[in-house]
């Protein structure tokens, strides 16, 4: 539960910079990780003959990356489930860890290793955005992750966005109803400390890592759906306000 502790400037300030400081490292060990599940599949599966074929960009605004895999000329007219395999393999990745994240941060009592939870509570929320990004904002694109994974198995697009929506609402449940109140015991029950992680939650889940980043990729129709991560934004922050003032009425 939170509460109105009497925080200083300095330590929220201390605060922010290490949580920003945590985001930034783990973000890039989990694009590092997403390109080089592209790459390594490919290379197992015989279609490069290397696996260090990623192309690096900005670890801040996540532009610029490429896993280096040349999808056209390997597979010029689809249908193949290798291509779906080397496509895909990320989200399936990523699902895994938010799966394994949001079980262990169920578990352990969080007082008895903080850094430990707080760190893996921003791995499961950076984990959470890829498959925002890509399951509910990208699912109908022709190329990238999600496009290579229906072009190789043959499937409508329909499937990623209705599985991939009803798993992220089902783990979205499980942070706010069962990890946020956790997390509050990390912090302190600091208020303040506790709208920081909740307003740079739902900015880097909804919208620096999938909204906005949508809405400037993409000039088409496809922009259109980085608008849901503006409104997943004000719900997010609406829902944890209604949940802490019921526990504080």
């Amino acid at each position: 539960m939170t509460r109105n502790t009497s925080d200083s400037s300095r330590d929220w300030i201390r605060f922010t910079l290490l949580t920003i400081a945590t985001y930034l490292a783990l973000q890039t060990i989990i694009i590092l990780a997403h390109e080089y599940a592209h790459s390594i599949a490919a290379w197992l599966l015989g279609y490069i003959p290397s696996p260090l074929t990623v192309i690096w960009g900005n670890p801040v605004t996540i532009r610029g990356w490429d896993e280096g895999v040349p999808y056209d000329r390997l597979f010029p007219s689809g249908g193949n489930p290798s291509e779906a395999v080397i496509g895909g393999i990320p989200l399936l990745m990523h699902t895994i860890f938010v799966i394994v994240g949001l079980h262990f941060l169920a578990r352990p009592k969080p007082t008895e290793r903080r850094p430990l939870f707080y760190a893996l509570y921003w791995f499961v929320v950076i984990n959470l955005t890829e498959l925002i990004a890509y399951l509910v904002m990208r699912p109908f694109t022709g190329s990238g992750d999600t496009g290579r994974f229906n072009e190789g198995f043959g499937i409508s697009p329909w499937f990623l966005f209705v599985a991939g929506t009803v798993f992220i609402l089902i783990s979205l449940w499980v942070l706010m109803g069962r990890v946020m109140p956790r997390l509050d015991v990390v912090v302190g029950g600091s208020r303040t400390k506790h709208w920081i992680v909740v307003w740079m939650t739902a900015f880097i889940m909804f919208l620096w890592g999938s909204g906005l980043r949508i809405m400037s990729l993409y000039p088409d129709r496809q922009w259109r759906w980085g608008v849901v991560g503006i409104l997943a934004f004000f719900g997010w922050v609406l829902i944890d306000h209604r949940r802490t003032s019921s526990q504080l009425a």
